[in-house]
């Protein structure tokens, strides 16, 4: 880039990010002066900005540069990652976020706090607030300064050492991002992020295209076809026990990963917990599942397109994406890539702080104050302590570039210590009555322990896949519960209290659109499998697609006949008239 170009890019970065920030102090003015308004956004998140924020929370830099390099160097096995969390949101949408909404939880750790005690509340958010503090903060800062330096060459814009480029983008891109969650709270985090979630799928969408006109010397049909009948192994999404994501760990271990990231971690599910109604909050979760299938076709896509391109001429899979960016994308719109790119960074970086700034306001300092803390004091300790956070990272996140084994292995480790047993202990809450606290305490312990001395002192005799490993101590763990609570059960049942704060009223279509979603999915794995177009369309292909639209066309029509009749002339009335249904069902037909 010449120094023209360089002061274009960074000018109309610096307009479009200046707009995303004047529509979300437009539409936050006067609104977060409440503490419920600042950690839930006033419980008024209508369902586009719900998917919106949770879609831009999720993606980011390290989507961007990772899921690209992993189908440039092998193959689209590692879109189950993306892909089957859509299954997750179901499971999200229909059975968490019911129970979260009827009791007006905050946050994660107060529903554990009202199901088993203090001390498993003050478990889970040690584990939440090191977790975020030590691993998934940094690591999204370094990620995402990573992204920035690659594409547009800091160390020789500036012309400084790596090392200290590296800070210099980590302490900008956090001090710009950590503003919004600062001093927006969750409506500004989740306004902005709508904002660029739709620069994002333009964008997504935009690199293909164009990578496939290049591919295909300015015809975009030619590169597609010759992307889908040359090497057509790297389209193959069932992964092999050689390949980054095997293909059997889709149904164990990641499973419960993606039940703990879409269900119960804090930082994804807050902006559903602050829906304006059961309605919102779950078509807002529900859509995100459906952004997710794109995920295969906008990070992973261009990455086979600059396998073909440059087969070997790259020094590192890490390079497929920025390469191909460089290449393809006109001067004109690197300032408006650039500024998607900063926004998918800060919509991870302000809303982990924003969450993580709740969790200890809700969670440790509001319950340590024996008098009522008011809201403009909750308000002040929750900036103070995002502060403290941000700055924390900024400390950190620079050491993750001498990490041995790379930043994903350091993520994928050390996110055990906490997932599995956060997923198991809210589980059992949801699902059983009389299992006692010392259970979920004795499970967490259990799990930090064993996690360790399988990763770090038995690793070199105990050769099990991570996602293997995961699923085999959640069963251990919900086991423990279980026996701890037949030996020791609650003297008296755990009840399930409603609270009368938002219309509990299902959205009429949940169910049929996740029959759909779901679908969708199965469809997107026989798509890229040796059935569909890995080596040609087999003869089983549409025989297995038939069923699929079959199975999905009975599905809704049957799950939607049964709503009708279920809540017939009871559309509009409270939900907190019942108190024995996860969904409520009017008088005449309750029992």
């Amino acid at each position: 880039m010449g120094s023209n170009d360089i002061l274009l890019t960074f000018g109309s970065c610096a307009f479009f990010m200046a707009i995303v920030a004047w529509v979300s102090y437009q539409k936050t003015k006067g609104e977060v002066d409440t503490k419920e308004g600042y950690f839930l956004a006033g419980r008024g998140l209508t369902g586009v900005f719900i998917a919106g924020s949770m879609l831009l929370t999720n993606l980011s830099a390290e989507q961007l540069i990772g899921l690209n390099g992993s189908a440039f160097g092998h193959n689209m096995s590692s879109m189950a990652w993306e892909v089957t969390a859509g299954v997750s949101t179901i499971v999200m949408a229909l059975i968490f976020l019911p129970k979260y909404l009827a009791g007006a939880f905050a946050t994660l750790p107060e529903f554990l706090s009202n199901r088993f005690d203090d001390d498993v509340r003050r478990l889970t958010v040690v584990l939440f607030l090191v977790g975020y503090g030590l691993i998934t903060i940094p690591s999204v800062l370094y990620s995402g300064s990573i992204a920035v330096m690659r594409l547009f060459d800091v160390p020789a814009l500036l012309d400084i050492g790596y090392s200290h480029a590296l800070v210099l983008t980590i302490l900008v891109v956090g001090i710009v991002g950590g503003l919004y969650a600062i001093f927006g709270g969750l409506k500004a985090v989740a306004i902005s992020d709508t904002i660029n979630g739709f620069g994002l799928l333009f964008i997504g969408m935009l690199v293909p295209i164009l990578g496939f006109a290049t591919l295909g010397d300015g015809s975009v049909l030619a590169g597609i076809e010759t992307v889908a009948t040359t090497h057509t192994e790297k389209l193959n999404a069932i992964g092999s026990e050689t390949d980054p994501t095997p293909f059997g760990t889709i149904f164990t271990g990641m499973i419960f990963a993606n039940l703990f990231y879409w269900c119960t971690n804090q930082y994804v599910i807050q902006r559903a917990l602050g829906a304006k109604n059961l309605a919102e909050g779950q078509k807002g979760v529900i859509f995100s599942g459906f952004f997710k299938i794109l995920v295969p076709f906008m990070m992973m896509m261009p990455g086979i397109i600059a396998f073909h391109l440059y087969d070997d001429g790259l020094q590192s899979i890490d390079l497929a994406f920025p390469q191909l960016v460089k290449d393809v994308l006109p001067v004109y719109m690197s300032g408006f890539f650039l500024a998607v790119l900063l926004g998918a960074v800060f919509s991870s970086f302000n809303s982990l702080l924003n969450s993580a700034a709740t969790l200890f306001c809700l969670d440790v300092y509001e319950p340590l104050k024996k008098s009522p803390v008011s809201d403009a004091q909750m308000i002040k300790v929750a900036k103070i302590a995002s502060i403290v956070i941000a700055i924390f990272s900024f400390f950190v996140a620079p050491l993750l570039q001498y990490a041995p084994e790379g930043l994903w292995q350091v993520i994928r480790v050390f996110t055990g210590f906490y997932n599995i047993p956060v997923v198991a202990v809210v589980m059992i809450g949801l699902f059983t009555q009389r299992v006692p606290g010392l259970a979920a305490k004795v499970a967490i312990v259990f799990h930090v322990i064993a996690y360790g001395l399988l990763k770090f002192v038995f690793d070199d005799y105990i050769d099990i896949h991570f996602l293997h490993l995961y699923a085999i101590l959640f069963f251990i763990e919900i086991a423990i519960m279980l026996i701890i609570g037949y030996w020791r059960p609650l003297a008296k049942p755990w009840q399930f209290e409603r609270k009368k704060v938002i219309d509990m009223v299902p959205w009429a279509y949940a169910l049929p659109v996740s029959i759909t979603l779901f679908s969708c999915i199965a469809g997107l794995y026989v798509f890229f499998s040796p059935i569909g177009v890995v080596g040609g369309f087999g003869p089983e292909f549409w025989p297995v697609v038939f069923l699929i639209i079959l199975a999905n066309a009975f599905g809704c029509y049957y799950s939607i006949k049964r709503w009708r009749k279920r809540y017939s002339g009871y559309i509009g009335r409270q939900s907190e008239t019942v108190e024995d249904e996860v969904y409520p069902v009017p008088a005449s037909q309750s029992t």
